[in-house]
């Protein structure tokens, strides 16, 4: 797997440029490895390359290989960043560090009822739809500042950020505007947008972490 040691090398370099030409701080954006469909194996040299933060689309998925290796790294942050179904709260909240897909009601409180029962309080992102995509997971634009102080109010989840995947088929700038303005409707500071083929348009929309898989581990 020396090659996606090289790749997330690469990938690192390009996110410092996009830092510099954007005037942004240098390390103001965070690097998330997704490495949803490969094995610990392929991950460990990532690990030992010096990267930290990971990112999981399935709770499933990522319990078969992620206790082992944060039992061995103990400094790795786990994202959940795929959907996640009420029944699997419990899961999630013992083994995500931070939760990006936080999209309606009934995980919110699911969320809140796990993190007051295991006294473990990962980090917690809203989802937005930005192009309204009915097959997509994720709060509607119009919703979103609403359900981040619901989250806040009624279930006293702190939800320090926004995430969003924006549509396949569109300029990814506009959702990326979106977003940010959402989160300073809502008094959010931290945007979680931007994947392997659009990232460096993200972080010149202030994204604080980029989601980038394929790119580092190679197509799945």
């Amino acid at each position: 797997m020396t090659n996606a040691v090289e790749q997330l090398h690469a990938v690192k370099a390009r996110i410092a440029s996009a830092e510099r030409e954007a005037r942004r701080e240098p390390g103001a954006v965070t690097l998330v490895a997704v490495s949803k469909t490969f094995a610990a194996e392929d991950i460990r040299p990532v690990i030992e390359a010096g990267q930290r933060v990971f990112g999981e689309n399935r709770v499933q998925e990522a319990q078969g290989k992620w206790p082992a290796l944060k039992a061995a790294f103990a400094d790795v942050e786990l994202h959940l960043i795929g959907p996640l179904q009420s029944n699997k709260a419990k899961e999630a909240v013992a083994l995500f560090d931070v939760i990006e897909t936080v999209d309606r009601e009934k995980i919110a409180a699911e969320l809140s009822k796990e993190m007051a029962r295991q006294g473990r309080a990962p980090k917690l992102y809203v989802q937005v739809n930005t192009g309204s995509e009915p097959q997509k997971a994720g709060i509607e634009p119009r919703e979103a500042v609403a359900f981040v102080k619901r989250c806040r109010d009624v279930h006293g989840l702190a939800i320090e950020g926004l995430m969003c995947i924006p549509p396949a088929d569109e300029n990814p700038g506009p959702n990326f505007a979106l977003l940010d303005k959402l989160a300073r409707e809502a008094g959010v500071a931290k945007l979680s947008m931007g994947m392997s083929g659009d990232y460096e348009i993200a972080i010149a929309f202030g994204a604080t972490s980029v989601r980038v898989g394929s790119a580092i581990f190679g197509s799945r």
